[in-house]
């Protein structure tokens, strides 16, 4: 209960500071609220319906993540209510009954309800059957027609409250994000390299190593989850209405998901040719002595260039370039690195070939991250 507190306390907290998802879930929640209570004000007290259940109850629902979302939902929900509603009136016109109108409705209904057509609104085909059977209106064309009335004056209010009060637009979960991804590729490399320089790396260091660079795949699909979201926020909505709530009119291009998956990837391999070297059991053996030492340094810098590169993402303000201060290091310890490739191809095959792999994927680590100053160094 006590973590929990606290949970709601630092969500709290972030609402109030400034633009967030905590904010914006506050907003979505209280505009949902306000389009039920709209729609049954209409309902209830301007048309006078003593039963204006249909209507708020839809626009309720109808509040959702993005506006293109609240539009689709709407036609599917309102035909499956007009299903449920068509079908529970047939029912009670048949038994005479309200019980046995359920038991002839329902099993049909939830069947009916797994129509891909629905999505995920099918199960408001045997829900309304259950409003409509327990509200004891008799059934008539007009009943039926009334309630299919409502569902529509509900759907009508709770996509235009969604559309035009504050359209919910999420373009900053993409930077958020990129950010986060590459601020954890950057700690992964900073880890790697500590352990490489500071302890007697095993076995159990590079379990640990592979679990991170797992952990950054789940990050890059969470990338391709915003992107989807914010390309859907964009569908239907008003530019105008965008600056009104002060949105992030620009996202990140879609080359930079891309750069950050050849990113993760190169990592993932690095982690796991560390892993192999580590493992008592196999022929591959780890490089040893100063040329370790050379490439945790190298391994340091990429992680430096990450964080850079976070920080641009989270609005921080840049400091000195990491290209221009480190490519003269870089280099050095590619020249040394290189040297020490040679000495190793005397030791065997093996610590040879570990070296050489490791070595290609920290440049193209490099090269990836900080494709400019590379691609000027080459020519």
């Amino acid at each position: 209960m006590w973590w929990e507190a606290c949970a709601v306390g630092r969500a709290v907290r972030a609402a109030w500071r400034g633009p967030g998802r905590e904010r914006d879930l506050v907003v979505q929640s209280l505009k949902a609220a306000g389009a039920a209570l709209i729609a049954w004000t209409v309902a209830g007290v301007w048309l006078g319906d003593p039963m204006a259940l249909m209507a708020p109850w839809v626009a309720l629902v109808l509040v959702q993540a993005t506006v293109y979302s609240s539009v689709r939902q709407a036609g599917q929900q309102f035909a499956a209510i007009c299903t449920g509603a068509l079908l529970a009136s047939a029912a009670q016109a048949i038994m005479d009954d309200n019980t046995g109108a359920l038991v002839l409705s329902l099993p049909v209904l939830m069947l009916v309800a797994n129509w891909s057509r629905f999505g995920g609104q099918g199960i408001y085909a045997a829900t309304t059957a259950v409003f409509v059977l327990a509200s004891g209106t008799a059934v008539s064309a007009a009943a039926v027609g009334h309630r299919m009335g409502q569902a529509a004056l509900g759907a009508v209010i709770g996509v235009a409250v969604n559309a035009l009060v504050l359209p919910p637009i999420h373009l900053r979960d993409v930077r958020e994000n990129l950010a986060a991804l590459a601020r954890e590729a950057g700690d992964l490399l900073h880890s790697v390299a500590a352990d490489l320089r500071e302890t007697q790396w095993d076995a159990q260091s590079a379990a640990g190593w592979t679990s991170d660079a797992a952990r950054l795949e789940r990050r890059l699909e969470a990338l391709y989850s915003a992107r989807s979201w914010s390309r859907e926020s964009l569908r239907l909505t008003s530019g105008r209405l965008r600056r009104l709530h002060r949105a992030p009119t620009v996202v990140p291009p879609e080359d930079e998901d891309r750069r950050w998956s050849r990113v993760t990837g190169n990592l993932g391999a690095l982690t796991r040719t560390l892993a192999v070297a580590a493992d008592e059991h196999r022929t591959p053996a780890p490089p040893e002595g100063p040329v370790l030492d050379l490439y945790a340094r190298l391994l340091r810098l990429i992680g430096d260039a990450c964080h850079t590169e976070a920080g641009r993402w989270a609005g921080e303000r840049p400091g000195a370039d990491p290209a221009t201060a480190t490519e003269e290091t870089m280099e050095e310890l590619h020249r040394r690195l290189q040297e020490g490739l040679r000495e190793h191809a005397g030791q065997g095959a093996a610590r040879t070939a570990v070296l050489g792999t490791l070595l290609l994927q920290a440049e193209n680590l490099w090269a990836e991250i900080v494709p400019e100053p590379r691609e000027s160094a080459e020519q």
